[in-house]
């Protein structure tokens, strides 16, 4: 799947303003694109449990990032995904 990486906000709720290298990397995102999905060895696709619009949290290191036209990407695979957003 393709995920979209939601930036980290550059305040706190308190209003103090964070230093470039004080942010963590992000771990929320909204997804662009998914597969088809994992396939058994017997053959069998396996459906995504994401689909396109949802946003997810994931794991801190996970993924590949990508760049696509001047925009950031995140690469991911399913097992990746800790939480789904509603």
């Amino acid at each position: 799947m393709i995920v979209s990486v939601v930036e980290e906000q550059e305040e706190t709720v308190g209003g103090i303003v964070l230093a470039n290298n004080a942010k963590q990397k992000p771990q929320t995102g909204k997804i662009v694109a998914v597969g088809a999905g994992a396939r058994t060895p017997e053959g069998k696709v396996l459906p995504m449990s994401v689909k396109v619009g949802d946003v997810i949290m994931y794991d801190k290191y996970a993924g590949s990032e990508v760049k696509y036209q001047g925009e950031d990407y995140l690469v991911l695979h399913e097992k990746d995904i800790m939480a789904i957003a509603e």
